[in-house]
């Protein structure tokens, strides 16, 4: 016979809903914080004891909370921060649900403190684990909120069980922080552990002091390595940094994604950005990237996860496309001669974006002029001609005592001045000396000049003889129907024979010779995923990229002065030039301070 069925007691209902938003101490701290974002705070203060099991204490300067209203701001469901179902279409708060503070007052034992303006003293109100509260009572208090969370999950003996060492914990929390600091650079955030200063993070509403938190958050490196994104369409838009693949991570865990500001963990993001560096990085490396995107907040909902790290577009396969085109197009305007600059830069303000309050810094690019040869066109095409050729090159005689160049009118890297091991061109240019990898750097050119091609000439596709069939489930067959125009733009033709077979009828012509059933059943677990997949033009870029592999120079194949420097204005004309297709390095700089170092010169 089955149970009876019964009402749950309300503190018992409480704890189980205090689970849904409060499972460890650091989203107690990430709740207070985002209230105190909200309430308008220019500076936050976070004090954490034990890993923030003994305490956790949040004090803003914010507008503060209504002596009358501090009680009903511990009730569950009260907020101040929307009123009706069109509000929470189109929510701009960091919280809305009004379920933050009554779900830590009701595993810890809580004080809340505020002032508001106008008012000569504070007011307190606090409980003790459950949902009954002290009658506010005046106390000494600054303009702002003050929240106090002791002995956290005391009366949940089971669930303080389940967390992790001191260390652990407190990692989580300053993660936490680190994540609304870089959203909100306005802001200032200092946070203590065991009464020790961990994080002094000042307000920052210039490019100076934005840079410097940059550099504590995400490393100086970072800083000096990545370059700054702006880009909009319709009503999208993405900034940020992006970090060169030389900042490349074993790890996803110097990717910062936020959306109007909030900061998420969402997967269609992360697949875009990993898609497009996806040939520029090697093997297995994840990008460092801290991006901004910019929508309408009707286009986006926020309430899809109970801790709000999630959120899921309207049309999640345009925003996918554009973060992904987006970053491909800034990625591939890096060429040599391009670098970012310092983002230092003194008496100049910086244009706050991702949400209120704070944003990035533009980073900006200098541009170095790339002359040519001080030869006629048809002889360096001649030259460059035979390079390519299948035959031997036959050695050009050039001048053995040029004339010197002024720094200024050296191209970004510099004149060759010959050739180390077979590997490797070495040149000079205005800074010290280039080191070129010679395979990797030609490997690049003929891999982008062979995307070119294919790109103008349109895609070529080829019938099969026999069509490939393949056993799918009814979601898959969904899956073809609602995207047939998605197939059809890739070359692909897919028929639906019945209710659990497919037909692949045609495909692009150089993928004839793949595993088509294989690389049609992982696009449509893409689509289910992503609503978009890039499989085919993934496949398609492998190929070229073998194909640029097996036909860019080899190791020990001598080159003249003449057809290095052709490779070297090559290199300053292609796209994503700093990396060969696998991911590798094409070049390096040696400047001459470096130089000066390793040989002690000045000392």
């Amino acid at each position: 016979m089955s149970a009876d069925i019964r009402r749950l007691p309300p503190q018992l209902v409480s704890q189980i809903a205090a689970g849904e938003v409060v499972e460890r101490p650091a989203a107690v701290v990430k709740e207070l914080l985002e209230n105190s974002l909200d309430a308008g705070a220019t500076r936050i203060a976070v004090e954490v004891e034990q890993g923030g099991v003994r305490l956790i204490r949040v004090r803003d300067d914010g507008g503060g909370i209504a002596p009358a209203q501090l009680a009903l701001a511990l009730a569950r469901h009260a907020t101040s921060k929307i009123a009706s179902f069109e509000d929470l279409q189109q929510v701009v708060s960091l919280g809305f649900r009004g379920e933050a503070l009554p779900s830590v007052a009701s595993v810890s034992r809580l004080t809340l403190t505020s002032r508001v303006a106008g008012q000569d003293s504070g007011w307190r109100i606090g409980g003790d684990g459950g949902d009954v509260f002290s009658e506010p009572v005046p106390a000494p208090h600054p303009l702002g909120t003050t929240v106090e969370a002791r002995e956290l999950f005391f009366n949940v003996p089971a669930r303080r069980k389940f967390l992790r060492g001191e260390r652990t914990e407190f990692g989580h929390i300053e993660e936490g922080v680190r994540r609304l600091a870089l959203s909100r650079f306005a802001v200032g955030f200092h946070l203590w552990h065991n009464q020790r200063a961990v994080l002094r993070l000042e307000p920052a509403p210039d490019r100076e002091t934005g840079a410097r938190r940059l550099a504590e958050l995400c490393g100086r490196e970072f800083g000096a390595a990545s370059v700054w994104v702006d880009r909009g369409e319709t009503d999208l838009r993405l900034t940020g940094w992006l970090g060169l693949p030389a900042v490349s991570r074993a790890q996803p865990d110097l990717q910062y994604f936020f959306v109007n500001g909030r900061p998420v963990r969402d997967r269609v993001m992360a697949h875009a950005v990993r898609q497009a560096y996806r040939d520029i990085l090697y093997q297995d490396r994840q990008p460092a990237v801290v991006l901004y995107l910019d929508i309408d907040p009707d286009r986006v909902d926020v309430n899809a996860h109970p801790a709000k790290h999630e959120v899921r577009f309207r049309d999640s396969s345009f925003v996918h496309e554009f973060i992904r085109r987006t970053v491909q197009a800034t990625l591939a305007e890096i060429r040599p001669g391009t670098a970012p600059q310092p983002i230092i830069q003194t008496g100049e303000r910086w244009r706050p974006t991702g949400g209120p309050g704070g944003g990035p810094i533009p980073a900006e690019r200098w541009e170095v002029r790339q002359p040519g040869l001080p030869l006629r066109v048809g002889e360096q095409m001649a030259v460059y001609g035979r390079m390519h050729s299948s035959s031997g090159l036959e050695p050009i005689p050039t001048d053995p005592n040029p004339a010197p160049v002024a720094d200024a009118e050296r191209p970004p890297l510099g004149y060759a001045l010959g050739q180390l091991h077979g590997c490797y061109v070495l040149a000079e240019n205005a800074d010290g000396l280039v080191v070129v990898d010679m395979h990797a750097a030609h490997e690049r050119i003929l891999y982008e000049r062979l995307k070119r091609l294919q790109a103008e000439n349109a895609l070529k596709t080829q019938t099969l003889l026999v069509p490939v069939t393949l056993t799918v489930g009814p979601r898959e067959r969904q899956l073809v129907e609602e995207h047939g125009a998605l197939f059809a733009q890739s070359g692909l033709e897919v028929a639906i024979l019945g209710p659990e077979t497919l037909a692949v009828r045609q495909v692009p012509a150089l993928l004839a010779d793949t595993d088509i059933a294989g690389m049609v059943r992982d696009m449509l677990a893409d689509l289910a995923v992503y609503e978009t997949s890039d499989r085919l033009e993934d496949a398609n870029q492998a190929l070229l990229a073998s194909l640029a592999c097996h036909g860019a120079i080899r190791a020990n194949r001598p080159l003249n002065l003449l057809e290095m420097n052709t490779l070297l204005r090559d290199m300053e004309r292609t796209d994503r030039g700093g990396q060969c297709n696998h991911g590798r390095p094409t070049w390096t700089q040696l400047t001459l301070d470096e130089l000066d170092r390793l040989f002690r010169r000045g000392r």
